[in-house]
């Protein structure tokens, strides 16, 4: 009687008790150890490697670790070899200079807070081994053709063991077939050999996994010899023997080699590989079959390798045991062999513990269930110590694989482990009870958008974590009643589905979490969007070469969603080609080509989902009208579903009239009523001689299928849909792409993702798990699961720093594959430093190099993309320019470290700063600092006047450059000499060749004068007329400092004959008794039309010039305003 009532007590328990799932209680909150990663049971460590042994918890506070080694503490500070990680209960061993078999043994990781003692499995560390082949002596094998031979590996030990394989001299694997093949443990089997398997390199190879290294045995020697092929000498040799009888060996029924007798067991445990293996002799070489003698063999888990040799079921479980049995057959007999097979059980997990969060005066239950063969022995402990030895617990009361926790109180927080054992193996697990007292918080973040397409589900989170755990209800828009009923589904954790979403389900809803602790709110909003439908698909086209095609795809869409349009041929990009014409809704191209053929595919897409349709052009030779009429093909009929499965189904049809004109292939497309509804994509095409497919399907898919045939008229009508076939749901089999992990702000992490299309869903409540955890930091994976949206903002981040991101897809069937990870960084800031050490150099009157020292990589804050070099010009150096302000900049991309600075104007003063800069922005300037650029050449004169010309004489007035550089010190004139536009027409008149005689006399004559004058060694009285004008402006020049002196006759110089400037700014030639021809070279001469000798007229003349110039120059003094010369 008291045994019934503690039974019912039990059952009353488990069902008023505290069954929820496991709750992820947030980290600031005391909670006990929680073991996160460990080393695996069974640990085989490289022995050139230093050991590591994993093991890492999370807790409240954070936990201390402890080990244990072959059941004894193992104190790490007595070993200098041993440390632990910081901030981790990892253990690394540096085996630098020990042997790592030393540290062989059973390890023990505990974890330990103020809450409880978390421990992990007992790992088991051995060390790899990869032993040599011990040395041996192959003697030559000589046999009889036809005979069986087995040639031996005997591998050396190793851990793991090794796998074993046969080549050659060149590292070539050996053939095989049915009649020679490796067993199992590696040995060579011959069925019957042949003269062909002679040879003298028959070499076994053993592979160590762990280390990577391979070892070869000796190679083996084998000859095969026949009678008939001998002389009678050595045949009498070789009748001396026992190698073979006289005649060649004949046909034989088979016999096995392996196993032995005709039957044999075998033992295997569930969940593992199950081989075995039947390797016969005979001649011919016989065929292998298996089969179950007491039922079917499981298809999906069955292969048979080694050439049928070798039977291979994988996952085995207890229906799998029994007897099997291979045959081996040849033309003249058969044989049996029975193998028993018996299937054990290391135990594994019924009913996993999950942590217990529970309140004060609150009921739960822990429960370990575990099965295997024999049934496994279950065992508690409490902190590592034997429940049975722990402190008594009036609120806890064990029932063999089940603890009940009743009217819990502060305090009763502990880790329990569960160990389920049989003589196969053992399972550990670690549950701990946390009793805590908190109100509601709302993890999910306020204002959070969901937005979801019409008619798909949308999911509407409300994490939450509280103790008791919260009562959850949902209110939308200013309503006081609650979301209960159709159309929401309101589930455990808080979220809240509706199944089909409409336009009138757009709004704002409050989450409101409360337990008799406190209340607390959260609002989100949901956006219901229009689907994107491509509303005209394009049609399969049958076009001529040359011709022009147009492919159109309408689409309507959202308002509020911006589509873009793709289009590919054969899922590949367009042909970079002018022929190939986009426009908003069609595809043309002109003047088509047989490369064109090909499914061309228009892509709509959104943020949210997208349409795609898609259509064939063949591309046909322009021919004669035929004689014949073609017409288009009659649509195929009875369209039937058959071989139903999961992930497939077979369509069969009947074609229809091809009218003349052979079917080519068909085309078979299908709609998904379930998703898009009236909508047909092209699904796959067969050959025209085919009316059979098998399609290959998507979970979660209402479908229905139609087919059309093709002639080289043109494509049919569609035929009438088929029946509709519906897929179960599934998790989804892919995740989201185009995972992306950026930062907007300097405190946060955007990551983004292109969402799965409702036919990757795979079933309802499509949601995506964003995890992500700082690089090199965090060891946890931060995580939260998110619906209808395509990005989640991580607030509070540091500084541009690296994350680990991924996201995984999930719906109510379970979660995708594991997401990839990719490095994402978190947001920028402006650069918080300077360039230090800036210099310049100025290399001439508009260049000047700076440089300066790169900032720090952490002061950068972000990416550096480079410096930006601030510059102003201050003033002029020269006192008539103003004051300037004007800023300029100049970027140097990278990170450099000094730039040139061009362009710059002479005789000014400049100032300038250097700021690295990021995406973000220039950081701080550094001190500015000036320098000056030296003089430059000045610009042209502000104008160029010529005034009072007359015969022999004219006035230039010019005025001051506007860019002077620097300080004028004086002007050059440069000028050659221009025949006039009459001179040809004069050319011939009488007077103006008496002019020319005239002149030329009076040139003679001057010539005289100069040569006698010379002679004297006589001074001109240049020096005498030049001192009588008392301007200071007009000082005559030296050679040496570009001024005015006495010009002597001398051994170097001819004397200068010049005109002087008077002081009404002219140049008169009657001032001189000088001769223009010493300016000059006398042979280029030349009269101007007047009779006036135009020379080249030369500031400076020296002596040693040994030809004329085509232009001279005259330097002159700077005048204040306005120059002239005459």
């Amino acid at each position: 009687m008291m045994e019934r009532t503690r039974k019912c007590a039990m059952l009353l328990v488990l069902c008023l008790g505290h069954l929820a799932s496991s709750l992820e209680v947030p980290l600031d909150l005391p909670q006990p150890p929680t073991i996160t990663h460990e080393s695996p049971k069974d640990y085989i460590i490289d022995p050139r490697e230093n050991i590591v042994i994993l093991c890492d918890a999370k807790g409240k506070p954070y936990p201390s670790f402890f080990w244990t080694r072959n059941g004894t503490h193992f104190d790490i500070d007595m070993d200098p070899k041993v440390t632990m990680k910081p901030h981790s209960g990892t253990l690394v061993v540096d085996i630098s200079g020990e042997k790592a078999e030393s540290y062989e043994g059973v390890y023990q990781c505990t974890a330990r807070n103020d809450h409880g003692t978390a421990v992990s499995n007992n790992i088991i560390v051995r060390q790899s081994k990869s032993p040599l082949w011990s040395k041996e002596r192959n003697e030559p094998i000589v046999v009889r053709e036809g005979v069986s031979l087995v040639l031996h590996c005997r591998p050396p030990a190793g851990l793991p063991p090794p796998i074993i394989f046969w080549m050659d001299n060149n590292f070539q694997r050996l053939p095989q077939s049915s009649r020679v093949s490796q067993a199992l443990n590696g040995d060579l089997y011959f069925s019957n050999i042949l003269k062909e398997d002679s040879r003298s390199d028959y070499i076994c190879y053993a592979r160590f996994p762990h280390t990577q290294t391979i070892q070869q045995k000796q190679p083996i020697t084998v000859k095969v010899l026949n009678l008939d092929a001998i002389n009678e000498t050595m045949a009498d040799f070789y009748n001396g023997t026992d190698i073979f009888s006289d005649s060649p060996a004949e046909e034989r029924k088979p016999s096995f080699l392996i196993p032995s007798g005709p039957t044999s067991s075998k033992l295997v445990l569930r969940g593992q590989v199950l081989e075995m293996e039947c390797i016969a002799e005979g001649l011919p070489t016989p065929e292998i079959s298996w089969s179950k003698v007491s039922g079917e063999l499981p298809a999906e888990r069955t292969s048979f390798p080694h050439f049928q040799k070798t039977l291979r079921i994988v996952n085995v479980s207890t229906s799998d045991a029994g007897d099997y049995r291979c045959t081996a057959r040849n033309s003249l007999g058969i044989i049996h062999h029975t193998i028993r097979v018996t299937v054990k059980a290391a135990p594994y997990w019924i009913t996993y513990p999950k942590n217990l969060v529970l309140a004060p005066r609150e009921t739960g239950v822990l429960t370990c269930r575990a099965n295997g063969l024999p049934k496994p022995t279950i065992t508690w402990t409490m902190n590592g110590v034997s429940i049975e030895n722990s402190p008594r617990d009036p609120s806890r009361t064990v029932e063999d694989d089940t603890i009940i926790f009743t009217q819990v109180q502060i305090g009763s927080s502990a880790v329990y482990q569960c160990n389920a054992s049989n003589e196969y193996g053992y399972l550990l697990a670690n549950a701990f009870v946390n009793v805590l007292s908190e109100p509601p918080r709302v993890l999910t973040p306020a204002d959070t958008v969901y937005q979801v397409i019409r008619n798909n589900p949308a999911l509407l989170d409300c994490s939450v974590f509280g103790s008791p755990i919260p009562n959850i209800t949902w209110f939308k828009d200013s309503r006081s009643s609650t979301l209960d009923g159709d159309p929401y589904i309101l589930h455990d954790n808080g979220t809240l589905e509706i199944h089909v979403a409409q336009a009138q389900n757009s709004g704002k809803y409050i989450c409101v979490a409360r337990n008799f602790l406190g209340i607390s709110v959260n609002h989100v909003y949901l956006q219901v969007k229009e689907p994107t439908r491509i509303l005209k698909q394009p049609e399969y086209k049958v076009v001529k070469r040359s011709n022009s095609v147009v492919f159109e795809c309408k689409v309507k869409h959202d308002p509020s969603l911006l589509p873009t349009v793709t289009w590919l041929k054969d899922n590949g990009e367009l042909p970079d080609d002018e022929r190939f014409v986009v426009d908003n809704d069609s595809l043309t191209i002109t003047k088509v080509t047989e490369s064109d053929e090909g499914v061309y595919t228009c892509i709509m897409n959104t943020s949210l989902d997208q349409d795609s349709a898609s259509a064939k052009l063949t591309v046909v030779e322009a021919t004669p009208t035929p004689a014949i009429a073609y017409e288009y093909p009659d649509p195929p009929t009875d369209l039937e579903l058959t071989d139903q499965r999961d992930r497939s189904v077979q369509l069969t049809w009947i074609p229809g009239n091809e009218y003349n004109s052979p079917i080519q292939k068909f085309l078979i497309q299908y709609e998904d009523s379930l998703h898009h509804h009236g909508h047909w994509h092209n699904m796959t095409e067969v050959p025209g001689t085919r009316t059979t497919a098998h399609l290959k399907l998507s979970p979660y898919v209402h479908y229905t299928f139609r087919v059309l045939a093709l002639n080289a008229v043109g494509l049919s009508q569609p035929s009438y849909p088929s029946r509709m076939y519906k897929t179960r749901p599934a998790a989804p089999d892919e995740n989201p792409s185009g995972v992306e992990g950026h930062g907007t702000e300097h405190d946060n992490l955007v990551i983004s993702w292109k969402p799965l299309p409702g036919l990757q869903s795979n079933g309802r409540g499509l949601q995506y798990k964003v995890m992500w955890r700082q690089k090199e930091v965090d060891n946890q994976w931060s995580s939260v699961t998110v619906a209808n949206v395509s990005k989640f903002v991580v607030s509070g981040t540091p500084t541009f720093v690296p994350y680990e991101v991924k996201v995984q897809a999930l719906n109510e069937h379970g979660p995708g594959p594991e997401p990839p990870t990719i490095i994402g960084y978190s947001g920028e800031d402006l650069p918080e430093s300077p360039p230090d050490n800036v210099q310049f150099i100025v290399l001439n009157s508009t260049l000047v190099e700076i440089h300066w020292e790169h900032v720090p990589a952490k002061s950068v804050r972000g990416r550096l993309k480079g410096y930006k070099l601030f510059y102003w010009k201050e003033q002029s150096l020269h006192k008539h320019n103003s004051h300037h302000v004007e800023q300029h900049v100049l970027l140097f991309s990278g990170n450099k470290s000094h730039g040139m600075l061009p362009g710059l104007e002479p005789f000014s003063l400049y100032a300038f700063n250097v700021r690295a800069y990021n995406s973000r922005g220039e950081g701080p300037a550094c001190t500015s600092q000036q320098f000056e650029t030296p003089e430059g050449v000045p610009g042209h004169p502000s104008f160029l006047r010529i005034t009072n010309p007359n015969l022999d004489s004219l006035t230039l007035s010019w005025g001051p450059p506007h860019n002077r550089n620097g300080h004028l010190t004086g002007y050059t004139l440069r000028y050659q000499t221009a025949m006039a536009s009459r001179q040809v027409d004069i050319a011939t008149q009488g007077w103006f060749i008496g002019l020319m005689c005239a002149i030329a006399l009076l040139i003679l004559v001057l010539l005289i004068i100069c040569f006698i004058q010379r002679n004297k060694g006589g001074k001109y009285p240049v020096k005498e007329k030049e001192d009588a004008h008392t301007d200071p402006e007009f000082q005559p020049m030296k050679d040496d400092d570009c001024t005015f002196g006495e010009y002597s006759d001398s051994e170097d110089h001819k004397p200068l004959k010049g005109s002087r400037t008077s002081s009404n700014g002219t140049v008169k030639r009657g001032d001189s008794d000088d001769s223009l021809v010493d300016y000059g070279d006398a042979g280029d001469g030349q009269f101007n039309e007047d009779g006036s000798f135009i020379g080249q007229y030369s500031g400076k003349r020296e002596r040693d010039t040994g030809e004329g110039h085509e232009s001279s120059e005259a330097p002159s003094p700077v005048n204040n305003a306005m120059n002239s010369f005459v």
